[in-house]
C-alpha cells in the first residue's frame, strides 16, 4: 500500500524502501513557522486537547511550545472534577471537556481508548461544522467500522500517531531544542477531508509535535499495526519472551543475576542498541561464525510458532474481538485498578542489576538475539502480508521497539513499562504477554534442544529481507540522538 501526499505548503519527498516507493514529509524544529502557517492560514487558531493520558500531556506541551507567540490558543478539556486538572493547568488553560470542544476549530481527542465510544456522540454533537478532529490512535474508528457506524460528513478527521510513547515525545522534544530533528516520528492519516485541507492540518500538527519526518497511512492501518505490536515485539512479546528466557537460563545451572542480563539485559540494552544502529541484518552480521550458527539454530526453531502466535493476535485485532476486549474491560476498571506485575525474584533482580550498572557494556548473546529476532521477523512478515507498507512495518516492528520502548524498559525496567503505559497496551500485555511465554517453553525450545538444527531456506529468507533496506533507509530518518531516559 502506498499513499500519496497532496500537499502546497509541505515539501513532499519520495523515498526507496525495499524496492517500493513511498512520499514522506521532513518535520523538526526549523519548520515550526510552517506548522504556524498551516494552523493559522487554514482557520486553526483555537486548539482543544482532550483528555490527560498517555499521549496528551506530552502533546500539549509540545504544541504551547510549538506556536508559542502566534495568537493560536490551546485549551485542555477534561471531565469536572479530574484528578488532572490542576497538572493540566501548569501547561494551558483547561476547561470541561465539552465546553473546549464547543469553543475549538481543531479537537484532538487523547482520552483513553476504551471510554471513546461511550462518548462519540456527545463529542460529535459539540462539533462545530468544519471542525478538524484528531485523533492519536485510529482505535475509535476501528469501534465505529465493527458496528458499521462512520464520522460525521461536515467535518474533517485527520490522525497524527507517534511512533513511542508519550515521555518520549515530550522527551525528544526536549533534546529538540538542541538539536533540530530530536523528535518522534509520526505516521499521520487523513480519514475525511471535508475542508481541503486536512492535509496541510495534520502535517502541521506533526509538526508542531515535534516529529522529524512523517510518514502516510490510515487510521484502518494504523490501529491495526499498532494493537498487534503492543501485543506482541513492542510490549507483550517482548515481557513473554524474557520471562522465559529468564526460567530457561536460571535451570540450566545461571544465577538470578546472570539469568536476568542474558534475558531482559540482552534484549533491551545490546541488542536493541545493535538493531537501532545497525539494523537486524547488521547485528547478524556482526556475530563471530559460531555465534552465527547459534543464532540461525534458534531463529529456525522459533519463527513459525511466533509467526502462527502473531498470525492469530492480527486476526483477534481486525476482527474487533481486541477492540470489545479493551472496551469491557474499561467498563470492569471502573470497580477496581490493575495491579503491578513487577514484584516477583525476577524483577527485583532486575532492579539490583539496574543499580549496578558498569560501564562495560554486555555483550550480544547469540542464543537470545536469535529468539528474539525471529519473533521481530515474524511481526514484519504478518505485518507486510496484510498490506501495511513498509515505513509502518519497520516503524511498528522495530524502530519504535528500539529507538523508544526498549531503551524506557532498560532504563526503569520491562514491567515498569507494562504498569504506565496506556490502558489498551496494559491490558494487551497481560492478555498476550503469556502466550508468548508458553509458545517459547513449550513449543520453541524443546524443539531447540531436541533437534537444534538449520533451515536454510528461513535463514536465506531473512538475510535477503526487504526490510533490512528498508530499515537502512527508516534508519537514517531517526532522530540524530538516542532518547535521554535516565
Amino acid at each position: 500500500m502506498s499513499i500519496e501526499i497532496k500537499s502546497k505548503m509541505f515539501a513532499v519527498e519520495t523515498i526507496r524502501l525495499g524496492g517500493t516507493t513511498e512520499q514522506v514529509v521532513r518535520g523538526g524544529r526549523d519548520k515550526f513557522a510552517l506548522a504556524r502557517k498551516a494552523f493559522a492560514n487554514n482557520g486553526i487558531m483555537n486548539v482543544g486537547m482532550i483528555g490527560w493520558g498517555s499521549q496528551s500531556p506530552a502533546q500539549t506541551r509540545n504544541i504551547v511550545d510549538s506556536l508559542e507567540g502566534t495568537g493560536i490558543t490551546t485549551k485542555v478539556g477534561l471531565r469536572l472534577h479530574s484528578p488532572h486538572w490542576e497538572e493540566a493547568a501548569t501547561v494551558c488553560p483547561v476547561s470541561e471537556m465539552y465546553e473546549v470542544i464547543r469553543g475549538s476549530d481543531m479537537v484532538i481527542v487523547l482520552i483513553e481508548d476504551s471510554a471513546q465510544p461511550g462518548v462519540r456522540n456527545q463529542i460529535f454533537a459539540a462539533l462545530r461544522p468544519g471542525t478538524t478532529l484528531g485523533f492519536s490512535h485510529g482505535f475509535l474508528q476501528g469501534y465505529m467500522e465493527g458496528i458499521g457506524e462512520h464520522f460525521p460528513k461536515n467535518i474533517n478527521v485527520i490522525g497524527v500517531c507517534p511512533k513511542g510513547m508519550g515521555p518520549s515525545v515530550r522527551r525528544l522534544y526536549e533534546q529538540g531544542k538542541k538539536i533540530n530533528g530530536a523528535g518522534i516520528n509520526c505516521s499521520f492519516a487523513v480519514e475525511q477531508d471535508f475542508t481541503g485541507n486536512a492535509t496541510e492540518i495534520a502535517l502541521g500538527w506533526g509538526t508542531a509535535i515535534g516529529a522529524p519526518w512523517m510518514f502516510p497511512t490510515t487510521l484502518g492501518m494504523e490501529w491495526r499495526s499498532d494493537l498487534v505490536g503492543e501485543r506482541c515485539i513492542l510490549l507483550g512479546g517482548v515481557r513473554g519472551i524474557v520471562d522465559a528466557l529468564y526460567r530457561y537460563y536460571a535451570e540450566n545451572g545461571m544465577t538470578e543475576e546472570g539469568a536476568f542480563l542474558e534475558s531482559v539485559e540482552n534484549i533491551t540494552g545490546s541488542i536493541s542498541k545493535a538493531i537501532s544502529e545497525r539494523g537486524i541484518i547488521g547485528l547478524y552480521q556482526s556475530l563471530s561464525a559460531r555465534e552465527k550458527a547459534t543464532f540461525e539454530r534458534i531463529y529456525s526453531a522459533a519463527y513459525v510458532p511466533f509467526r502462527e502466535l502473531i498470525r492469530e493476535v492480527y486476526d483477534e485485532v481486525t476482527s474487533g474481538n481486541e477492540i470489545r476486549s479493551v472496551i469491557m474491560a474499561g467498563k470492569r476498571l471502573k470497580g477496581y485498578k490493575m495491579v503491578d506485575i513487577e514484584s516477583t525474584a525476577m524483577w527485583e533482580a532486575g532492579k539490583k542489576i539496574r543499580a549496578k550498572r558498569g560501564a562495560i557494556p554486555l555483550a550480544v548473546d547469540p542464543f537470545t538475539a536469535g529468539l528474539y529476532c525471529a519473533a521481530m521477523m515474524a511481526q514484519i512478515d504478518e505485518l507486510i502480508e496484510r498490506g501495511h507498507c513498509l515505513s509502518e512495518v519497520a516503524n511498528e516492528s522495530v524502530i519504535e521497539a528500539t529507538d523508544s520502548l526498549l531503551p524506557f524498559m532498560h532504563a526503569r525496567g520491562v514491567t515498569n513499562m507494562s504498569n504506565n503505559c496506556s490502558i489498551t497496551a496494559q491490558l494487551g500485555d497481560r492478555k498476550w504477554a503469556p502466550r508468548f511465554d508458553y509458545t517459547t517453553m513449550q513449543q520453541i525450545l524443546p524443539v531447540y534442544q531436541r533437534i537444534p538444527a538449520i533451515n536454510a531456506e528461513l535463514i536465506a529468507a531473512f538475510t535477503r529481507h526487504q526490510i533490512h533496506e528498508a530499515l537502512a533507509v527508516c534508519s537514517s530518518m531517526r532522530p540524530p540522538v538516542s532518547i535521554a531516559v535516565e
